[in-house]
């Protein structure tokens, strides 16, 4: 039978808090049940033979500082010792009690107000699960004498029941209908039940707490049963939404697409060598223990996946760079030489064999620079790994590579640093001394002091630590043999104090915000040369720099932004007026791009830079709703230069390429579009688009377990033809016809725009 509970009747239920609060008095404390079905069956304390008590010894309990001490009994003595539950999980299930109830209410609302039959089947579930939850609990409660309901009257620490619905919210959803109440159920629900998950979090912070058996096995259920409940939603969600990249069919090279105002113009699978043709999906596989253990056994997609050893080998496609007709495409193991045709269609020319990812690329002149991080990666790009922790044969840092013939590449050059180079950037050169400058961005631990001496890591007080720095490394482009670091700033360091982590310490900003490491790095830092500026894109903080002494870049501004997990790549507008971040939310390998995650978290967020400040504008996250399979989450991109538009095109992994006009920094708009299908149906395999570039005319996108793609804007209510023309027409206001990813140069229209 259901609970007849009114939406009115919940008002003051709403508003109530679970209350956590933890007693070290073990007095206080509680005893174990171990099963709650016939309560009176059940013992609350250990009963001692008549044998036991005679043979006791007086057994003392000390009171406070300067309290005397009580003499007890053996069996209080005992019982006291089997203490099994604490305060905080009394209150954490008066809590859950009215968290479930207002579960029940939105189900019991499905009946009446929708025909969708898998609406009302879910409802009818989470109805009957809640109820039998709510039962469990009541009797756990009743079984050790606790109050079922939250008492108001106690002195205790208050935390907020995460993913309740308010009451206006309530009222909403009571007054829709059909597939706007299917929509609004789905999201609240999600919501919800999200919240009993954070509720669990929430308690495992206290120590002592879910100690007793039964109730450790009833939270561990309830986060199983909801997590994949969640996942089910999710599918729901996603099937409702009128988006067609949100109902893609799944394939490797023949998944479904969609496609908005772009035309595709060549699609390249991945060359030979640089895929396993066994697990061209790079999917992970079992292990001997998982291949013994249920299949069968309900998972989230998340679990199932990560519970699967990935590749030895990783031949994830990265980063691009072009000069000319050459497109370079960066690899995990090594990168990818190709000519680009009259009509933008890539032919390849050669592959370099180098392992060692991130394989992120820039060209200058006739030189390659290529970030490399893994300990495995070897100074001669060999493929037997290093198997030692400290070794001369270990490669961590920048690769410069001759490209002058282009089927032959010879690696000429090589910087070793720190903390490897997840990504850099090409500050200026070659000037008139010849020479180079990079700004490097370490991301990995610090090395080994025994592999090179002069790396510090992180030891309290010890300003010679590799951490809260970038590297500064100059190339002369005649012998870049010779290429070294030339200094170290500490670009995150207190002007006032000194302090090196002057910035994020790291944490959240407080509840319902992200939680985000501290600021010891930067992922990218773009450079902008001509207007002396570069933007950092941090860890915690998203930083302005000046750079118009580029061996020397000082910040200039630094802001947060509390949905940020990861400050993760800059971009700015041709005028240098403004500047797009993006989130990392989840890693890149995570589901971010869910009906229920919030718009602001993963997304980009766009600054207006005025006198030297950035000044938040908006949010902006691509709108199709995503599987529990497809990795997604904001990542590379770069401006379609549209004159008197700021338009930008961007990489979502699994989310697809979007196009996106930030010409009204406060309300960006999508303009354009392709995505294709999940690449597994079942696991969530690293795929999707690591980045996408505009680039003489064409948006090259690197998928990164696929290929390569090839597209081109489409005349739109959006964008004119003209308008499409003159971009394909744009060249750099100075210097060669190059792009590198994190390297703008101004550019203009021959048209004189």
């Amino acid at each position: 039978m259901k609970k007849n509970i009114k939406i009115k009747e919940l008002k003051f239920l709403l508003l109530a808090p679970v209350i956590l609060f933890l007693n070290g008095c073990a007095e206080d404390n509680k005893q174990e049940s171990s099963q709650i079905s016939e309560p009176e069956d059940v013992p609350l304390s250990y009963e001692l033979s008549v044998e036991e008590k005679s043979l006791s010894h007086p057994i003392l309990l000390p009171g406070a500082p300067g309290e005397d001490s009580k003499l007890i009994d053996p069996e209080a003595a005992t019982n006291i010792a089997i203490t099994t539950y604490v305060d905080a999980d009394i209150s954490f299930l008066q809590g859950m009690i009215i968290h479930h109830q207002q579960a029940i209410v939105m189900s019991n609302m499905a009946d009446k107000r929708t025909n969708n039959k898998t609406i009302v089947d879910l409802a009818n579930r989470i109805d009957a699960s809640q109820e039998d939850e709510i039962s469990f609990m009541e009797n756990w409660l009743k079984l050790r004498g606790e109050d079922i309901s939250i008492n108001h009257s106690s002195h205790h620490m208050h935390i907020g029941m995460a993913g309740m619905a308010s009451e206006s919210e309530l009222g909403e959803l009571e007054n829709s209908e059909s597939t706007d109440f299917d929509r609004l159920f789905l999201q609240l629900m999600i919501s919800h039940h999200d919240g009993a998950l954070k509720m669990v979090k929430d308690l495992k912070e206290y120590p002592g707490t879910a100690y007793d058996p039964i109730l450790n096995e009833f939270i561990s259920d309830l986060v199983n049963d909801q997590s994949v409940e969640i996942e089910r939603m999710n599918a729901i969600a996603v099937n409702l939404s009128d988006d067609p990249r949100s109902k893609l069919s799944p394939g490797h090279y023949d998944a479904e697409e969609a496609i908005f105002n772009l035309e595709k113009v060549a699609s390249l699978k991945k060359p030979i060598g640089f895929y396993n043709p066994n697990n061209p999906k790079s999917k992970g596989i079992k292990t001997s223990a998982e291949e013994d253990k249920d299949d069968n056994a309900e998972k989230t997609v998340e679990e199932k996946s990560r519970s699967l050893r990935s590749p030895i080998l990783s031949f994830a496609n990265t980063d691009m760079a072009f000069r000319d007709n050459v497109l370079v495409a960066g690899n995990y193991h090594g990168f990818n030489i190709y000519e680009i045709d009259h009509m933008g269609v890539p032919e390849l020319l050669s592959s370099v064999v180098c392992p060692g990812g991130q394989g992120d690329v820039s060209i200058v002149d006739n030189l390659l620079i290529m970030s490399v991080e893994q300990t495995r990666s070897r100074v001669d790009c060999g493929l037997q790994g290093v198997s030692k922790e400290a070794s001369p044969d270990r490669f961590r840092g920048i690769r410069i590579f001759d490209i002058s013939n282009l089927s032959e590449p010879k690696q000429v050059g090589a910087v070793q640093t720190c903390r490897g180079s997840h990504t850099h950037s090409v500050v200026s050169g070659p000037d008139e001394t010849g020479k180079i400058i990079v700004y490097n961005s370490g991301t990995q631990g610090v090395r080994d002091e025994e592999e090179m001496e002069e790396c510090v890591g992180n030891i309290p007080g010890d300003k010679r630590t590799a951490l809260f720095r970038i590297d500064v490394i100059e190339i002369p482009v005649a012998e870049p043999s010779r290429a070294r670091i030339v200094s170290s700033p500490t670009v995150f360091a207190d002007p006032e104090t000194g302090a090196l982590g002057g910035l994020w310490s790291g944490g959240d900003h407080g509840d319902d915000t992200q939680e985000t490491s501290r600021t010891d790095q930067c992922h990218d830092i773009t450079v902008f040369p001509s207007k002396s500026i570069a933007a950092g894109a941090c860890s915690g903080n998203g930083i302005l720099f000046d750079i118009s002494d580029p061996y020397n870049p000082q910040r200039i501004d630094v802001v947060t932004d509390v949905g940020f997990a990861y400050w993760h790549s800059a971009t700015f507008n041709n005028e240098g007026t403004k500047v797009i971040f993006t989130d990392e939310w989840g890693g890149g390998g995570r589901a971010r791009c869910r009906a229920w995650d919030p718009l602001d978290w993963g997304a980009n967020a766009i600054y207006d830079i005025v006198d030297n400040k950035l000044e938040f504008r908006s949010h902006y996250k691509m709108p199709a709703p995503q599987l529990e399979t497809e990795n997604c989450v904001a990542h590379n991109g770069s401006l379609i230069p549209i004159p008197e538009k700021d338009i930008f095109v961007q990489a979502w992994y699994q989310g697809g390429i979007s196009v996106m006009d930030f010409t009204d920094s406060t309300n960006p708009k999508e303009i354009a579009f392709f995505d294709r299908g999940p690449v597994d149906d079942e696991l969530l395999v690293m795929g999707g688009y690591w980045s996408a570039y505009y680039y003489d005319g064409f948006i090259y996108g690197t998928e990164i377990s696929r290929g390569l793609d090839v597209f081109r804007l489409s005349p739109s209510q959006f964008l004119t033809e003209k308008e499409i023309f003159e971009a394909s027409k744009a060249l750099p206001l100075y210097g060669p016809k190059v792009f590198n990813p994190q390297q703008q140069v101004p550019l203009g229209w021959s048209s004189g725009y």
